[in-house]
C-alpha cells in the first residue's frame, strides 16, 4: 500500500513538471494573459484519469500554484490591480482555473468517450474560471482585433479568453485521442489494453 502511495505521489510529480515544462513552449501569447501552449494541461488531466479525481485534484492543485508562480514572473503584480481584484485574479484565473483540470477524471471508468467528456468538462470549466474573471474584475471592453470593437464586457471576455482557450481543448483533446488510441499508451493511461 506505502509503494502505491508512493508511486502515485511520483507520478504526480513528473506530470507536473512535464506539464510545467510544456507550459513555457507557447504556441500564441495573449497581451493580457492567456497563451495557446503545446499541451501543457494534457499530463494533468491523463494523470486525473489514471488516478481518480481526488489525486487529479491534488496534483492540479499543486500545478496551479505552479501556475500562479508563473503568472508572477509575468508581470502580475504590475498589472496595475487594486488588493481585492488581485486576490479575485489568483484565485479565479489562477488557483480555481488550473485546479479544476483534476475533474478530468470523473469519466475515467467510461471509454474513450467518456474520458474526452471528462477532459472537455475540465477544461471548459477552467474557460469559465476565465471568463468569470474577464467580466467581474478586468472589466474589460474596447477593441479586441484592428476593427473590432466591443461595449460588452461580457463579450470581451467570451472573445478573448475563448481565442486561447478553444484552441487549448481542441490540441489537448486531439493529443488525448491520439495516446488513448494507441495500444501501449492506452493501457498505461487506464489499465487496460
Amino acid at each position: 500500500m506505502k509503494n502505491t502511495k508512493t508511486l502515485i505521489m511520483v507520478e504526480g510529480a513528473v506530470m507536473v513538471a512535464l506539464a510545467t515544462a510544456l507550459s513555457f513552449i507557447r504556441i500564441y501569447q495573449l497581451p493580457w494573459g492567456g497563451a495557446i501552449t503545446l499541451l501543457s494541461m494534457l499530463p494533468i488531466v491523463l494523470f486525473s484519469i489514471r488516478r481518480g479525481v481526488m489525486a487529479g485534484m491534488i496534483v492540479s492543485f499543486l500545478y496551479s500554484l505552479i501556475q500562479f508562480a508563473q503568472g508572477i514572473m509575468d508581470g502580475l503584480f504590475g498589472w496595475g490591480l487594486t488588493p481585492g481584484m488581485l486576490i479575485a485574479c489568483i484565485l479565479l484565473d489562477y488557483i480555481l482555473a488550473f485546479s479544476v483540470l483534476g475533474v478530468a477524471g470523473l469519466f475515467r471508468k467510461k471509454d474513450n468517450v467518456g474520458r474526452i467528456c471528462g477532459i472537455i468538462l475540465a477544461l471548459s470549466l477552467r474557460f469559465v474560471c476565465h471568463f468569470l474573471s474577464g467580466v467581474v474584475i478586468w472589466k474589460s471592453y474596447g477593441e479586441l482585433w484592428d476593427g473590432f470593437f466591443t461595449k460588452s464586457s461580457a463579450l470581451y471576455s467570451l472573445l478573448y479568453n475563448g481565442s486561447f482557450m478553444l484552441p487549448e481543448l481542441v490540441l489537448t483533446v486531439i493529443g488525448a485521442i491520439a495516446l488513448f488510441n494507441n495500444k501501449n499508451s492506452k493501457k498505461l493511461l487506464t489499465g487496460r489494453a
